[in-house]
């Protein structure tokens, strides 16, 4: 099977959740995976504070912009910007299900239109020299899921698409809310693999669901890339064998403890430039979660990360709680 090393494992896009803190995080966990922005749109790249918006720390590579639109013109010109600033990969929404994606006409509504796609995403390629992907779900509403999905892909990938990540569910435009678009609608894995069987010199990454790397080694025998999203947000330490069972890389796994020291330096850097604490400890709060010492830790930072003036001691203080629970346990 044809595969890209780089894509074999990332993280998913997430809104309010993979911004720049977080990726930093989770970089501290996994050197390989491949880790995604929150989308970002077009619009909001071309008028609105790009340091802010598209900023993101040198350690975070490999890194993605996940980029919302449908207007071809206006994401080549986000698309370039984004490769500019140095992203290793520009990618296209076509999944996501909510109300205000879709007045916008972009996000998964757009599996309804593979020809306006297809003119996005080969005005993105012609400006840019980075991979450009497309993160679709299997079908929306209606639509037979077999039939959508098999002339979506099709018509992209005339295109010039390669890269497919496409999450194994429905989205349900009408009736269904973001939050139970995630979880409603089946999971249909098998037709995923069946796009890959007839699609072998496409690069086809599955996500949805996907809550260990037991289940991420066991789909890659049959896709060749696992994207998973709120297992790694939730429980981020789950990234910790990635890097040697899904990479071949035998370096050791960083400890928690390693994992929370390397984020100081970052942590202090961030402080000095008028960032609150709480902004990046809120992506480490389930670090330890599974561990006697995980209330410890979260209780610690979750009532200290908010005051004024707080600093990295707070986040070593909580260090210390987890170690002495951790110990006590033992």
């Amino acid at each position: 099977m044809t595969t890209d090393h780089s894509h074999r494992f990332s993280v998913a896009p997430m809104m309010d959740w993979t911004d720049r803190h977080d990726r930093v995080f989770l970089r501290q966990i996994s050197r390989h995976a491949l880790l995604y922005t929150e989308m970002v749109t077009a619009q909001a790249v071309l008028r609105g504070d790009r340091a802010r918006l598209l900023g993101f720390d040198a350690a975070e590579h490999p890194v993605a912009l996940q980029l919302g639109g449908s207007e071809p013109a206006l994401l080549a010109e986000a698309a370039r910007i984004g490769a500019d600033m140095g992203y290793d990969e520009i990618n296209l929404n076509c999944g996501c299900p909510s109300d205000r994606v879709q007045s916008g006409r972009f996000g998964a509504c757009l599996m309804a239109e593979p020809e306006l796609v297809g003119e996005c995403v080969a005005a993105m390629q012609a400006v840019v020299s980075v991979p450009v992907t497309v993160k679709c779900r299997i079908g929306i509403d209606d639509q037979d899921e077999a039939e959508a999905l098999a002339r979506f892909v099709s018509r992209v990938a005339s295109a010039g698409i390669r890269h497919f990540i496409i999450h194994a569910r429905k989205a349900w435009l009408k009736g269904l809310s973001p939050k139970e678009n995630r979880d409603i609608p089946p999971l249909n894995y098998p037709l995923v693999h069946q796009l890959k069987q007839d699609n072998p010199h496409l690069l086809i990454s599955i996500n949805g669901g996907i809550a260990s790397l037991e289940e991420a080694a066991a789909q890659l025998d049959r896709v060749d890339g696992v994207m998973m999203g709120r297992a790694a947000y939730q429980t981020p330490y789950v990234l910790a064998d990635v890097d040697r069972r899904i990479f071949g890389d035998p370096t050791p796994a960083p400890s928690r403890g390693r994992v929370v020291e390397r984020m100081l330096p970052y942590i202090d850097r961030q402080l000095a430039q008028g960032v609150p604490l709480n902004a990046i400890t809120r992506h480490m709060l389930g670090l330890y979660n599974g561990l006697p010492g995980a209330h410890a830790w979260r209780r610690h930072l979750s009532e200290n990360a908010h005051r004024e003036g707080a600093g990295v001691k707070v986040v070593e203080h909580a260090l210390e709680r987890v170690k002495d629970r951790i110990s006590e346990a033992a």
